[in-house]
């Protein structure tokens, strides 16, 4: 029941201010105070319902270290874009033509704000939190990634190559949680992956028609190579560095005893022990 209430209650932000900052996209300004608006209220909703829900601390959000955390993932995020887009400029598949829109960075930063924040405590708070309890760290990773794909075929230029892009992206932000058990590291390596993309690089993001950032840009070259018009987050280089940061992240997991074994039915929360025969 937990998981039903604490669903509603994020989903219900993210549906309600994911609409209200999509409306807002071409008035930079009032997008990044309702983008920063949702960030916020998602978190306090997400702290609410589990402290209601679970009768604890709902210490994945705490505010103690929160600045530094979510810090780290912003500087992990904008150097791996960086480095697909790098890969992608060194053969001339990326070329920088100018300067490009300021107020445009500025409404991207309240859009990706919003969205990193509520995609975050909904796939990794309550759905891969909550699954991993009852089934372990494998099986809530697998479950949870693949979920965080298909969300994303949603999108105009989405395709099942791009789903799975999505879902290997999403393998390494559940890693990033199970690595720190915060919220905070894996939203400000999400939000700084979908900053560099749209508010510096101007590229395209998960195939949503992305309004052009701080630079004047053009990706061009084979689909395989620039993930076409789903952005360069359907890249090969895309797979191979999130894949990368998916094994570190598991890596500092089992390291720091963070990884939850395989339950068995009788071993799991709330089930019935099996009875000797």
């Amino acid at each position: 029941m937990r998981l039903v209430w604490q669903l509603l209650a994020v989903l219900a932000v993210t549906l309600v201010g994911g609409s209200v900052v999509t409306g807002l996209r071409d008035t930079p300004w009032l997008a990044l105070a309702s983008g920063i608006a949702t960030a916020v209220l998602a978190v306090l909703v997400y702290g609410w319902v589990v402290r209601r829900t679970e009768r604890r601390p709902s210490t994945e959000v705490a505010l103690e270290g929160a600045g530094a955390a979510t810090g780290r993932g912003v500087l992990i995020g904008v150097a791996m874009f960086g480095a697909v887009i790098a890969n992608l400029a060194f053969p001339g598949h990326y070329e920088i033509h100018g300067i490009g829109t300021v107020t445009g960075a500025v409404g991207l930063f309240g859009l990706m704000a919003g969205a990193s924040v509520t995609e975050e405590v909904l796939f990794r708070g309550v759905l891969f939190r909550i699954i991993e309890e009852r089934t372990g760290t494998g099986i809530s990773l697998a479950v949870t990634s693949v979920l965080f794909g298909l969300s994303h075929l949603l999108n105009p230029h989405a395709g099942l190559w791009g789903a799975v892009t999505i879902a290997i992206a999403g393998a390494m932000l559940g890693a990033a949680y199970a690595a720190t058990r915060t919220l905070w590291l894996p939203i400000g390596l999400h939000f700084g992956w979908n900053f560099a993309a749209a508010g510096i690089f101007s590229t395209e993001v998960s195939g949503n028609n992305t309004p052009q950032g701080l630079l004047d840009a053009s990706v061009s070259g084979p689909g395989v190579l620039t993930g076409g018009d789903f952005g360069p987050e359907g890249s090969l280089y895309t797979v191979l560095f999130t894949a990368l940061a998916t094994a570190v992240f598991l890596w500092l997991a089992r390291r720091r005893g963070h990884l939850v074994p395989r339950r068995r039915p009788a071993e799991r929360v709330g089930a019935t022990p099996t009875m000797p025969r």
